[in-house]
C-alpha cells in the first residue's frame, strides 16, 4: 500500500471505526468475534465522555483509515511521572509493512514526550510476530514481570469480600 501516511486523534465520529479495528484485532488473534463486547456506545461513553478512559489515534493512507492505536495513562510511583499503556495496535493486513505501525507508535511516543511521560508499555501475545517490530522500535521485554488479571466472578467476589 502506498500513499501518504497521516496519524490523527480519533473523534466521536470514529466510534464505529474503533469498534471495527477492535474486531479486526480479534480476527487476527483468532478470537471469536462474540468475545468483543465493545459497542459504539461504549466507545462514546468511555473514550469521549466526561472522563475519558482512553484515547485513540487513527492512521490513514491517502485519507483512508488503515490502523489505530488505543492507549491510556498509567503512573509510575518510582518515576513519579505518568506513562502510557498501549492497549491495542492494529494495522489492516493490506497496510502492514508500509510504515503505518511505526507512524502510530511514533505518534504515541510524541504524545508521551509532550506529556512528560517516562515510558510506554504494552503487552503482546507470545506468538505475535509484532514482537520483532516492537523490539526494532526499542521496546524491551520485561522478563522479570508476570502479567496478572482479575476479572469476571473473581473480580466481583473480591469486591464483595468481607
Amino acid at each position: 500500500m502506498s500513499g501518504e501516511i497521516t496519524v490523527r486523534s480519533a473523534t466521536r465520529d470514529d466510534a464505529g471505526l474503533i469498534v471495527h479495528f477492535v474486531r479486526e484485532l480479534a480476527r487476527f488473534e483468532k478470537e471469536p468475534l462474540e468475545h468483543v463486547r465493545m459497542t459504539e456506545a461504549d466507545v462514546l461513553a468511555n473514550g469521549f465522555g466526561d472522563r475519558p478512559y482512553f484515547e485513540t489515534l487513527i492512521a490513514e493512507v491517502s485519507a483512508e483509515p488503515v490502523g489505530m492505536a488505543l492507549f491510556f495513562h498509567n503512573f509510575s510511583t518510582w518515576e513519579g511521572r505518568p506513562g502510557i499503556y498501549v492497549e491495542d495496535v492494529i494495522v489492516e493486513e493490506r497496510a502492514r509493512g508500509s510504515g503505518v505501525g511505526k507512524a502510530l507508535m511514533r505518534a504515541v511516543a510524541q504524545i508521551a514526550v509532550e506529556r512528560d511521560c517516562r515510558r510506554i508499555e504494552l503487552a503482546a501475545l507470545d506468538w505475535n510476530p509484532a514482537q520483532d517490530f516492537y523490539r526494532k522500535l526499542g521496546f524491551r521485554r520485561q522478563d522479570e514481570w508476570e502479567l496478572f488479571r482479575l476479572d469476571g466472578e473473581g473480580l466481583k467476589s473480591l469486591a464483595s469480600a468481607d
